[in-house]
C-alpha cells in the first residue's frame, strides 16, 4: 500500500478526519491576534452550547491530549483535604486513579469488572461508609472494552449524597445524546480529536461555573492550573496562558461547522449506532464474538475476542486490514486477548461495509478457521 494513500482510522481518537477540517489547518495564526483570541471565545461559547441546555456554565480549553485535562480537572477542583472516589472498570478509570496518586491526593479506588458497567451500589455503599469523600469521578464510554457506564445514575447518586461529580466524557461527548445537566456532572472533560471530529492538540472542560469559582488556588500544577487558566481566558477575550495550539483551534472550530451541517449531535449519534450495528452483525457472521454483552455496548468503540484458532496472529490481521486501508486497535483487557474496531469518525456506513468485506477478505487471506 502507498503511503500516501489515507487509511480510514477506525480507533477513538485520533480518527478520520474530513478534508476540510484538514484543509483549514494550512492556515498560520498569531496567539495574540484579536481575530484569532475572537475564534477561541466563540468556540467556548460553542462548546458550552453543545453541552448543556441552560445556563450556569462555562467552558476551558486546555493544550494537550485528553489525559491533559483529565489531570488538569483532577489536579485543579479537588480541594487540598479533599478526598476522591473512582468508579474504576477500565484502564482509563485506573488513569484517574493514577494521576490522583501521583498528585497525591486521597482516594478511594472502587475496581469492578472490565466488562459490564460500574456498579451504582457499589458507589452507594463507598459514600456511606465514607464520609470524608468529596467527588467522584466515573468514565461514561470506557474505551478500554467499549463499555458504556450509567453516568446518569452516578451522577444522580452523587448529588444525593452531596459529592462534586466528574464525569470523563473524553469518547462520549457529541457521539452519543446528553446534556451534562442530564448527567448532573459538575465537570465534564473531553476532547477535540474524539466524536467532535476535530485533530489531536487540546482538551476541554466544561464546568459548573458557580462551583468552579470556588477552586482558586487548588491547583497542583502551574501548566495545569484550571481556574487560572479559565481566568485568563476569560479577561483576556479568548488569550491562553501559553502558547495555543492555532492550528487545533481552527480545526476544531471547522469540525463543529460540519457537525452542524450533518444535523447536530442527534445525527452524528444516530450515523454512529448504524455504523456500529453493521460493524457487530458483519463481524459476528464472520465468527467473531463480541466481549461485552450487547445491553451494555456503546457505539463508540466494540472489543471483540480473538478466534479460537491457534494460527490467528492480531498483528497479521493488522497489517491485512491496513494493506486494504483501514486500521484497528490492540486490545487493552487484562482478563482476555482482543482487538477492538471504533466507529467513529468521518466514517459513514458504506465504509463500515467495505471494512466488514475486508475482514472477509483476511480472513481468507490468512487461512483462519473461524
Amino acid at each position: 500500500m502507498e503511503a500516501d494513500i489515507p487509511y480510514l482510522l477506525l480507533t477513538p481518537g485520533p480518527l478520520t478526519t474530513s478534508r476540510t477540517v484538514k484543509e483549514v489547518m494550512l492556515r498560520d495564526y498569531c496567539t495574540w491576534d484579536d481575530d484569532y483570541n475572537s475564534l477561541v471565545t466563540g468556540l467556548r461559547e460553542k462548546l458550552v452550547q453543545l453541552a448543556a441546555r441552560g445556563p450556569g456554565f462555562t467552558s476551558i480549553l486546555m493544550q494537550g491530549s485528553g489525559t491533559f485535562g483529565v489531570e488538569a480537572t483532577i489536579g485543579s477542583v479537588i480541594p487540598p483535604n479533599g478526598k476522591l472516589l473512582v468508579a474504576n472498570n477500565g484502564a482509563y478509570g485506573k488513569r484517574i486513579v493514577d494521576i490522583a496518586r501521583k498528585l497525591k491526593i486521597e482516594h478511594v479506588d472502587l475496581q469492578q469488572s472490565e466488562v459490564v458497567p460500574v456498579n451504582v451500589s457499589a458507589i452507594d455503599d463507598a459514600l456511606r461508609r465514607d464520609s470524608a469523600i468529596t467527588h467522584v469521578a466515573v468514565v461514561h464510554c470506557e474505551t478500554t472494552t467499549g463499555v458504556l457506564n450509567p453516568a446518569a445514575e452516578v451522577g444522580k447518586l452523587a448529588a444525593r449524597h452531596g459529592k462534586t461529580f466528574i464525569l470523563d466524557a473524553m469518547s462520549s461527548f457529541a457521539g452519543i445524546e446528553f446534556a451534562i445537566e442530564d448527567m448532573q456532572a459538575h465537570y465534564m472533560i473531553s476532547s477535540a480529536n474524539k466524536c467532535l471530529q476535530g485533530v489531536p492538540g487540546f482538551s476541554f472542560i466544561i464546568a459548573d461555573r458557580a462551583r468552579f469559582e470556588q477552586t482558586k488556588g487548588f491547583a497542583r500544577s502551574l501548566s495545569l492550573d484550571l481556574y487560572d487558566q479559565w481566568q485568563e481566558m476569560e479577561s483576556k477575550h479568548g488569550k491562553w496562558r501559553y502558547t495555543s495550539p492555532t492550528h487545533v483551534v481552527r480545526a476544531l472550530i471547522q469540525a463543529i461547522a460540519e457537525l452542524d451541517a450533518e444535523g447536530g449531535i442527534p445525527a452524528r449519534a444516530k450515523r454512529y449506532a448504524e455504523n456500529h450495528r453493521i460493524l457487530v452483525g458483519g463481524l459476528t457472521e464472520l465468527g467473531f464474538r463480541p466481549l461485552v454483552a450487547a445491553e451494555h455496548r456503546s457505539p463508540i468503540i466494540t472489543s471483540f475476542l480473538y478466534p479460537d484458532d491457534p494460527k490467528f496472529s492480531f498483528l497479521k490481521l493488522y497489517e491485512a486490514l491496513k494493506r486494504r486501508r483501514f486500521v484497528i486497535y490492540p486490545g487493552k483487557v487484562s482478563q482476555a486477548e482482543t482487538f477492538r474496531v471504533a466507529t467513529i469518525g468521518h466514517v459513514f456506513p458504506d465504509d463500515v461495509r467495505q471494512l466488514v468485506a475486508c475482514f472477509g477478505e483476511a480472513i481468507e487471506e490468512l487461512g483462519l478457521k473461524m
